[in-house]
């Protein structure tokens, strides 16, 4: 639009300069030959914007057509130049703030908390948590699965943030994927960390770890180390700066911490981020498992793609689809194994360290209003669902 306008602009203004000498040239004078000159020129001019063919096949130099053409156009309205760096400059700028507005709602997303830890908004779930006896376990076979539909509306939640399609959800691909560890090398082969190390429970014991997330995380690395599932716990704090709750880079500095993490431990091939979600205080994500209280848990994927923005490019992730082929696997094996254990999967636009690795998990364990004891317990289905997938 602004090049647009600039160029009628530029247009008026010559032709009532032509106008004005045409004038002068008819009336006789002093302007005769000048006025004369004036339109000789103008014609000129106008026949390289109008006939730019005729006049590049008359020239007299020897240059390329194209680098002739972009020569005129400049000489012709040397502003479009000036516009388009500004305008491309004012693109970037947007870009720039379009980022960072990104990066703030990925730090946030989901696990928004006050300076005391307590919940002020999250990702609160839309399903009945109250369980049911006698559940019926939903149809899981391939055919079942190869629908689209059948599959979106019975085992995800896709935020209004972002979407997906038949081409990501491919039951064939994301089940062919084989997730199994390698057992016949020595070494760890589960981290476990936490972006957001201060989520506590109902009765958690303020400024105990052992009764955080973190003493969670902990509680599932002996478990899984227990069923040879070789395991090792990050416990750093990512999202305490300067001794304040500041998880607006909470991401970033737990990358920071985990790739040396890796590094020193090549044989690793599963990620677990492990979090604790926030509901209204009114919802308790409760279920029943082997007659013992067991918080319920959900499992969580970035897709680096909102609706508002596409494909989000600096934040890539190569292992999108071994991401989603990793949690729906889960998925199928939690809802075989404890029907109503795991919520919907959780699909948001944005990407949570999930590019580390192919095999990594966001898992949403329980919620504030938890107990750490159904957490735990939580904990023993989890890592007996692992050791089903992974083994």
């Amino acid at each position: 639009m602004e090049k647009e306008r600039l160029s009628r602009g530029i247009a008026a203004v010559l032709l009532c300069l032509a106008f004005t000498y045409i004038i002068i040239d008819t009336a006789g004078g002093t302007g005769i030959g000048w006025g004369y000159r004036w339109q000789r020129a103008l014609f000129q001019s106008t026949e390289r914007m109008y006939l730019p063919g005729a006049v590049y096949a008359a020239r007299e130099e020897n240059k390329p057509a194209a680098q002739w053409l972009l020569e005129q156009a400049f000489d012709w309205i040397p502003l479009v130049e000036y516009l388009d760096t500004k305008i491309q400059y004012r693109t970037v700028m947007e870009d720039e703030e379009t980022i960072a507005k990104i990066l703030e709602n990925q730090a946030n997303d989901g696990h928004m908390v006050d300076q005391n830890g307590n919940p002020v908004g999250g990702t609160e779930s839309v399903e009945d948590v109250v369980p049911t006896p006698g559940q019926p376990v939903l149809d899981m076979s391939i055919e079942r699965l190869r629908d689209f539909d059948y599959l979106l509306s019975n085992f995800y939640t896709v935020d209004s943030s972002t979407m997906i399609g038949p081409e990501q959800l491919n039951a064939d691909d994301l089940l062919g994927r084989s997730m199994k560890i390698d057992t016949s090398t020595q070494g760890p082969k589960v981290l476990v960390f936490h972006t957001h190390s201060q989520e506590e429970f109902a009765d958690s014991t303020p400024g105990d770890p052992a009764t955080s997330i973190i003493g969670i995380g902990e509680y599932l690395v002996q478990l899984l180390n227990a069923k040879g599932i070789g395991a090792i716990h990050d416990t750093g704090v990512y999202d305490i700066i300067n001794g304040q709750l500041d998880r607006s880079n909470a991401y970033e500095n737990a990358e920071a911490s985990i790739r040396p993490v890796l590094e020193a431990n090549p044989t690793v091939e599963v990620v677990i981020d492990l979090h604790r979600d926030g509901v209204a205080e009114g919802t308790h994500l409760v279920t029943e498992v082997d007659g013992k209280p067991t918080a319920k848990i959900m499992y969580f994927n970035g897709l680096s793609r909102t609706r508002t923005n596409g494909d989000i490019e600096y934040l890539y992730n190569p292992y999108i689809q071994d991401n989603l082929a990793f949690s729906l696997q889960m998925q199928l094996a939690s809802e075989s194994m404890y029907p109503g254990f795991a919520r919907h999967i959780y699909l948001r636009g944005y990407r949570y360290n999930l590019h580390l690795m192919p095999k990594s998990l966001l898992i949403e364990a329980g919620a504030q209003t938890n107990t750490v004891e159904e957490m735990r317990n939580a904990m023993e289905v989890l890592a007996e669902t692992l050791h089903q997938v992974l083994m």
